[in-house]
């Protein structure tokens, strides 16, 4: 819901009777590493600047846990993953997690890694959720319009397929937030740095939330589905917009759904 609502945040304009000409700003730069790339014959997007509100950049950053080089330690509770490097460093990624990722507990080591993979939804998936994924039961190959996006890190234990996957997408209002389907994904150029750096039989822990709320502290959600510092006297504050929200969305949800109908209705007239 709250990836929806992000999607639709309106434009604030400001005008007043015989001001001064506004002079607009220039917009803000991608960041490097995060323009527009052709690769595999796909054009992926940008990332635009604000689509890093609340899911910065990847950076490397200082890592002073025991975790060996060369090692991924995903937290779905800060949202974050991180690739260890040597001299107690590790390059930061901001991620999404979805119902699945929350599921992930343990370790795991990478056993298969795809550039621009195919996806096929499981059968439990298609069974509880016919209506989102009844249509791909033969499988959706690699590309644009593909959940897993232009690289996935399958992840084995002890040997067999954990059915958890670290990977692109297709959706980069995504990033930063919890969501309603897939594993532990991250912006598609994220993704293909990742993928670089990983070698098959990378060991991938990860964290507790005891652990997370240590090492990042105590997070809670905004109004929408970013995560902050936990401040108990927002929570009021945050429950409301949060509501109002949703409710603008679904009245604009059901404006839409209005407006396709009679749509449809002119285009069978005609």
């Amino acid at each position: 819901m709250l990836t929806r609502i992000s999607a639709c945040l309106a434009f604030l304009v400001l005008a007043a009777c015989g001001a001064p000409a506004k002079v607009d700003a220039p917009p803000a730069a991608v960041p490097p590493g995060y323009e527009a790339v052709e690769d595999g014959g796909f054009l992926i997007p940008a990332v635009q600047p604000r689509q890093f509100i609340g899911s910065p950049p990847r950076e490397e950053v200082a890592y002073t846990e025991p975790d060996r080089p060369g090692s991924i330690v995903v937290d779905p509770f800060a949202r974050k993953l991180y690739y260890v490097l040597e001299g107690g460093r590790a390059m930061r990624y901001s991620i999404a997690v979805g119902r699945a990722g929350l599921g992930f507990r343990g370790s795991a080591v990478v056993s298969r890694k795809e550039k621009w993979p195919s996806w096929q939804p499981t059968a439990n998936m298609i069974r509880t959720m016919p209506d989102m994924y009844a249509a791909y039961a033969g499988g959706l190959p690699g590309g644009l319009e593909n959940p897993l996006g232009s690289r996935a890190l399958y992840l084995y234990r002890n040997g067999r397929d954990t059915y958890f996957r670290i990977h692109g997408t297709i959706d980069n209002r995504s990033i930063g937030r919890a969501t309603s389907a897939g594993c532990i994904r991250l912006f598609n150029q994220d993704a293909m740095d990742l993928y670089e750096r990983v070698t098959l039989g990378t060991h991938v822990r990860v964290r507790t939330e005891e652990e997370s709320v240590r090492l990042e502290g105590r997070l809670m959600e905004d109004e929408w589905g970013l995560l902050i510092p936990y401040d108990e006297t927002r929570l009021e504050e945050i429950a409301a917009k949060r509501a109002i929200n949703e409710a603008k969305l679904e009245a604009q949800l059901r404006a839409e759904e209005e407006a396709a109908k009679q749509q449809l209705g002119v285009d069978q007239q005609g």
